[in-house]
């Protein structure tokens, strides 16, 4: 049985690359989307077998898409694919309902099982990955229920960080020094009672606010 893969990502050269891996096996490309908006109207248009949708894409965040395809089509499975081997887009990618997290630098014997796997609607998911955010995924979940009284500048910091962005991103996206930046993240982490960043992150996504 051929199973149908809509392939989103912003760069031209990885949707040809993944159409000439695949060429010739079971998995065929159905459809190509470059931003979020046409994954949402293509997944609309042709419900594929799967999605492998990047994490980063120059009009949007992978992996806020990955929320609202899951809330539409929780049934629909959805890989991520990044460049990133980033604990944060992993914990928030498994919080969200994701497939599987599939690396650009993996085989295409990797790639293959999972497609494969997530088409039968299983978990592609390895132990070593989800052994990596087993912490931050055990956050209590109560504690996205209570309010914490963050300022607007955390907020904004939490939600720089909860996209996977280091302090030095973050810095240069609110136009503020990175010693600000730090000290905003040590009170965010405190104030929401967790301990990293990965753990920080799954809360924002628990919280609604990525």
């Amino acid at each position: 049985m051929t199973i149908s893969l809509l392939v989103a990502d912003d760069h031209e050269v990885v949707r040809l690359g993944l159409a000439n891996i695949l060429d010739g096996t079971h998995v065929s490309v159905s459809d190509e989307a470059t931003t979020g908006e046409e994954v949402l109207a293509k997944v609309q248009q042709n419900r594929p077998s799967v999605v492998l949708l990047d994490v980063r894409m120059k009009k949007g965040d992978g992996l806020h898409v990955l929320g609202r395809l899951k809330l539409d089509y929780p049934d629909l499975p959805v890989l991520m694919f990044s460049t990133y081997d980033n604990p944060t887009y992993v914990a928030r990618a498994v919080a969200l309902g994701a497939a599987g997290y599939i690396l650009k630098s993996d085989g295409k014997e990797r790639l293959m099982q999972a497609i494969e796997t997530a088409a039968r609607g299983e978990s592609a998911w390895s132990r070593e990955e989800l052994r990596r955010v087993t912490g931050a995924l055990a956050t209590p979940r109560v504690v996205s229920d209570v309010e914490v009284p963050l300022t607007q500048r955390e907020s904004e910091v939490l939600r720089q960080l909860a996209n996977g962005l280091t302090n030095k991103e973050i810095a240069m996206a609110l136009g503020i020094s990175y010693e600000t930046v730090k000290e905003h993240v040590q009170h965010i982490l405190r104030k929401i009672g967790v301990s990293d960043r990965t753990q920080a992150a799954v809360w924002a996504v628990r919280k609604g606010l990525v």
